[in-house]
């Protein structure tokens, strides 16, 4: 990365781009993840979905979705991808933070995804509030975590996650 990235919502254009970005990530054990089953399942948002550039390369993006526990509409995250040569710098904490503004700023009162806490607890990800969210497939619960984006739209979410 030779300066600081730019950061704009997804577009058409980008998806290719962010499609081998995303490979080459995660390669192709990622599809069967449970992640993987909500995002077959739900609505893409490239308007809440971020992309960073170093430059016109693609070096990053958090993509975003409509899903549901029960009658609430929440907004689900992932993946979160940054090329290699950009990582360690907090360009994924970035690109979390700037969807979850996006998804804030749509009316989505959270925003679930599955990953590692130590790493997503910086962004206000934490796994107790999403304890009875039920994935669509096997996951390790504690690997479930929910940020809140609203303080007042705080309440229990229990049920399977839908879209």
């Amino acid at each position: 990365m030779t300066k600081t990235p730019t950061f704009r919502h997804e577009t058409a254009a980008d998806a290719a781009a962010a499609d081998d970005l995303i490979d080459r990530a995660f390669g192709p054990g990622r599809l069967v993840k449970v992640s993987e089953r909500v995002r077959e399942r739900a609505a893409f948002r490239p308007d809440l979905s971020v992309c960073a550039f170093d430059g016109a390369a693609l070096i990053g993006v958090a993509r975003m979705w409509d899903v549901h526990v029960g009658a609430t509409p929440i907004a689900f995250l992932g993946p979160l991808a940054v090329d290699s040569g950009a990582r360690n710098a907090g360009l994924g904490a970035a690109l979390v933070e700037a969807a979850s503004q996006a998804a804030r700023a749509a009316g989505a009162c959270a925003v679930l995804l599955v990953g590692d806490e130590a790493f997503f607890r910086k962004a206000g990800f934490t796994a107790a509030p999403a304890a009875d969210i039920v994935m669509p497939g096997p996951v390790d619960q504690k690997r479930v975590l929910l940020r809140w984006l609203a303080d007042s739209a705080q309440k229990a979410l229990k049920g399977p996650l839908t879209s």
